[in-house]
């Protein structure tokens, strides 16, 4: 058992030295993998079954939808529909204390349907976004945190990559978790299910986020103040239409087609990726360069899922065969506090690993080890999907390693302090574990949805 504990802590050795995830994954788990085998603890057979765990990563058809979601993200980025978007909802929101801030909330919320892509997201807001707060006199902290906050709501709001790549981990575990209890004919959960089960979760985070700018907003006006005369002058209800309509379509088709039943994941992201060229051509003509940036970006990012995954695949693969499977049930299962003991520590793991390995990671190499011995203790595999995706996605705000933070950083002006942006994330980070409190009383919050619409 030592051994597979030794293999997890030089994983994360070399990822805090600074290597690449994938290849860290991998070369660790092959070295271990061939001390352990001279050593006689370890089967080297089992390696000649990673060729058909290749195979069926290559032929996932659920896996197929991430580059094109993708694909999708990174063309509305490039695009003028989150400047449109910003103007457009600015100025609807230009009479109220803080309308520029809700504005951005609204239009993260948008964008994180949209695209999906944290980084992407707090980027653009932060550069279109946070020079015309502070111009206005907003508080910097405030202005940081609703842009952060904002920007990390690609986490949960569906249609999110997170949640593509969780629903298809939380497919494998939970039919492991059944077979492993002697269920030969398991149920499954699907991409669709864990979307219609973040649907309620992220509205409700959402209308918290909403409510503290408002509140802020009423209590020290001078950190939210209202708009400028320009900023509150009438828009054009063409413009609006023009602005709002067509993002908010897109998103309704796409997400609708899915948790409908009338398409699945890939196709439904096939249709995203068209409308988004759709949208951009709207903004103007789009030339060879600009398609040449988007391939480029989406092979990039697709290829980093990808060999993560299969890093993570090797790993998983070396850790089962050291071990590390009974190690991981037994722990878990000898927490004080039974099931309660065992999430609680589970979803605090998570939290802490969040600091230093990015989602992906995570999620292909924690979600495989831990979700079968969680859902063998009855726990709803779409409730602790959307545990898992609310988590991460605060994991993603919290100081001092926080992705969201670093993204913005590097985006801010130089008149704005890391200390300001830090500040300005702590009240949303307390939402979000309010959030998380709530759901873990109200499991039903994440499973209504999912039993009225498939009946789970």
């Amino acid at each position: 058992m030592s051994w597979a504990l030794g293999l997890f802590a030089l994983v994360v050795l070399a990822l805090l030295a600074g290597y690449p995830v994938a290849f860290t994954l991998a070369g660790v788990s092959l070295l271990v993998a061939g001390v352990a085998a001279l050593g006689g603890v370890f089967d080297p057979a089992l390696l000649l079954t990673l060729p058909s765990r290749v195979f069926g990563i290559m032929t996932n058809d659920i896996l197929i939808a991430v580059p094109l979601f993708v694909f999708m993200g990174v063309t509305l980025q490039r695009s003028r529909v989150a400047e449109d978007l910003l103007d457009a909802l600015s100025r609807l929101c230009g009479e109220l204390p803080g309308g520029l801030g809700l504005a951005v909330l609204l239009v993260g919320v948008l964008l994180a349907a949209s695209t999906g892509i944290v980084g992407a997201t707090v980027v653009t807001l932060g550069l279109l976004a946070l020079p015309g707060m502070l111009r206005r006199g907003y508080d910097p902290s405030v202005a940081c945190g609703a842009i952060c906050a904002s920007g990390t709501l690609g986490q949960i709001v569906p249609p999110s990559i997170v949640l593509v790549l969780l629903g298809d981990v939380m497919s494998s575990a939970f039919q492991k978790a059944q077979l492993d209890m002697g269920i030969f004919s398991p149920q499954t959960v699907s991409v669709a299910d864990l979307f219609a089960g973040a649907v309620l979760p992220s509205l409700a985070l959402v209308g918290m986020y909403l409510a503290y700018l408002l509140a802020t907003a009423w209590r020290s006006p001078e950190r939210l103040p209202a708009g400028t005369a320009e900023s509150r002058e009438p828009l054009a209800p063409g413009r609006l239409l023009a602005a709002l309509v067509a993002p908010l379509a897109l998103i309704v088709v796409v997400l609708g087609a899915i948790m409908g039943g009338f398409a699945t994941p890939t196709e439904a992201a096939s249709l995203g990726a068209v409308g988004s060229l759709m949208l951009a051509r709207r903004e103007g003509p789009i030339g060879v360069a600009m398609l040449r940036d988007i391939a480029h970006d989406t092979a990039r990012t697709t290829s980093m899922v990808f060999m993560v995954l299969l890093g993570a695949s090797i790993f998983s693969l070396v850790f089962r065969g050291l071990g590390g499977d009974a190690l991981v049930h037994e722990w878990l299962t000898q927490l004080p506090g039974g099931v309660v003991g065992a999430m609680a520590a589970v979803m605090l793991l998570m939290f802490v690993l969040g600091f230093v390995l990015d989602f992906i990671e995570i999620t292909y190499v924690v979600v495989p080890l831990v979700g079968p011995v969680l859902l063998m203790m009855g726990l709803d595999p779409v409730w602790l999907g959307v545990m898992i995706a609310i988590n991460l996605q605060t994991s993603f705000l919290t100081p001092p390693f926080g992705f969201a933070l670093f993204y913005l950083r590097g985006v801010a002006p130089d008149s704005v302090a890391t200390g300001q942006i830090y500040r300005g994330v702590l009240p949303f980070i307390a939402l979000q574990l309010l959030m998380l409190g709530v759901l873990a009383w109200w499991p039903g919050l994440a499973t209504w949805l999912p039993s009225r619409m498939f009946g789970l």
